[in-house]
């Protein structure tokens, strides 16, 4: 009972998505940020499943957890209304506000691969808008080892907002900043900002959706973020 990805030098039960596996998503399409796709199984087609958190890596786990909950008999009408029901991981790629009109979301992302995928994720949703993120590096020495990672990973995004390093156990290491980091950033629309200034910043750029990113006290301040942002939309 190995469930294996399709395409690696493994024996087992493949999963993926469209390659033929004996577990595959099929027909898939994206609508107002959800995945909808039919799921094929060694049985069965199990149409219109519904998977509301963004990524390709997120959809693939959703994918073999399925597989291997319908593999041992689990009604497959339950698995279906699971998938469409999980809510995710506690900062990994969390909704805090999702409107028509804005969507802000939260990660724990801290390294460069990270950044890649919650960009990928979000563009894979949201296709034609501009994206805001606000990152607070974590560590010093990682900054320092990942510096050109960060600045091509973030540079991806329409406009960056720089917080200071989180330097949890370290001390600081000296030319080692946020600035730095920021000077490498090809992103024209880039600044450092504190922490206090993170919810004027977003409403101020009038972007349709914003992520903030960072393993450090970031995740502290997103609760006043979101309060902040929904009483000016209420307001508004």
């Amino acid at each position: 009972n190995v469930f294996v990805r399709n395409g690696l030098p493994l024996a087992g039960k493949t999963y993926g998505i469209a390659d033929h596996s004996d577990y595959s998503i099929e027909s898939l399409k994206i609508q107002d940020g959800a995945y909808h796709f039919d799921i094929k199984t060694p049985k069965e087609q199990i149409k219109n499943v519904v998977f509301n958190y963004p990524g390709k890596h997120n959809l693939l786990n959703g994918l073999v957890a399925f597989a291997m909950a319908y593999s041992q008999g689990y009604d497959k009408q339950l698995l279906v209304e699971g998938l469409a029901t999980f809510k995710g991981v506690e900062r990994r790629f969390t909704y805090q506000i999702k409107t028509a009109g804005f969507v802000l979301i939260d990660d724990y992302a801290h390294h460069p691969t990270e950044i890649n995928a919650v960009h990928e994720a979000i563009t894979a949703m949201y296709p034609n808008e501009e994206v805001m993120a606000i990152f607070q590096p974590h560590l010093f020495s990682r900054t320092k080892d990942f510096v050109d990672d960060f600045a091509k990973s973030l540079s991806k995004f329409n406009k960056v907002r720089l917080l200071d390093i989180y330097p949890a156990r370290e001390e600081p290491i000296e030319g080692v900043t946020s600035s730095w980091l920021l000077d490498k950033i090809t992103t024209t629309d880039k600044k450092l900002i504190n922490k206090e200034k993170i919810a004027s910043e977003i409403l101020e750029s009038k972007v349709k959706i914003a992520v903030t990113i960072g393993a450090g006290d970031i995740g502290v301040e997103v609760p006043k973020i979101k309060q902040k942002l929904t009483n000016e939309m209420a307001l508004g």
